[in-house]
């Protein structure tokens, strides 16, 4: 897959998670087998932009029969390189990471949140999942899990070091605090104000 991966147009490849999404969903709902114009109704996409896209993966289907919808699953799982029935866990389960829990349906985008840590996991009523105490952490950590959700902004830098020793490999932040990893851990930042920032600047533009 990697000669391929090199070949494929990046707008293409920013259509292939779409697809894997609609695969999933379709899988879901009992269907095995789907033509392209059927996916092209499905996800909003020209069907020969669909035969277009999946040509540069081989050849995934026969004329007038369709695309077996494992099959597919299986290769763009593949080529992206993810797994969607990945294990997640959140680390704070304050009032955004209990928002967060209550939330736990990622309609068949990723895998989900398997359990929680806190300082204080007593507190924590009706999260959906088993909540931990982080000094827990080496033996409750779920096995093969390589994400968190961070919902702390108190001994942020410690946690984050304990977590990639225990086999965390990429972060969702919430945390407002900056922290540092090392090379081949990866962190997404999700920063509220400065997407409201970014708002307000681009509506006062539109009325000037």
């Amino acid at each position: 897959m990697e000669s391929n991966e090199k070949k494929v147009p990046r707008a293409t490849l920013q259509r292939y998670p779409v697809y894997l999404k609609a695969l999933r969903k379709l899988k879901a709902d009992g269907v095995d087998r789907i033509m392209s114009r059927q996916l092209a109704d499905y996800v909003g996409i020209e069907s020969t932009t669909i035969r277009r896209d999946f040509s540069f993966l081989g050849n995934l289907g026969k004329q007038g029969y369709g695309y077996n919808v494992d099959s597919l699953i299986q290769i763009f799982s593949d080529q992206l390189g993810v797994s969607f029935d990945e294990k997640i866990i959140l680390v704070g389960a304050g009032n955004l990471g209990k928002a967060i829990l209550n939330y736990n349906h990622w309609n068949h985008v990723v895998g989900e949140i398997v359990c929680a840590f806190d300082l204080k996991p007593e507190n924590v009523k009706g999260a959906g999942v088993p909540v931990y105490d982080i000094h827990d952490l080496h033996e409750k950590m779920p096995q093969g899990c390589r994400i968190a959700i961070l919902c702390i902004n108190q001994n942020v830098q410690e946690t984050v070091d304990l977590l990639v020793k225990e086999g965390i490999r990429g972060f969702v932040s919430f945390s407002l605090e900056h922290f540092s990893v090392p090379q081949g851990v990866y962190v997404r930042s999700v920063d509220v104000v400065s997407s409201i920032q970014e708002l307000v600047f681009e509506t006062n533009a539109m009325k000037k």
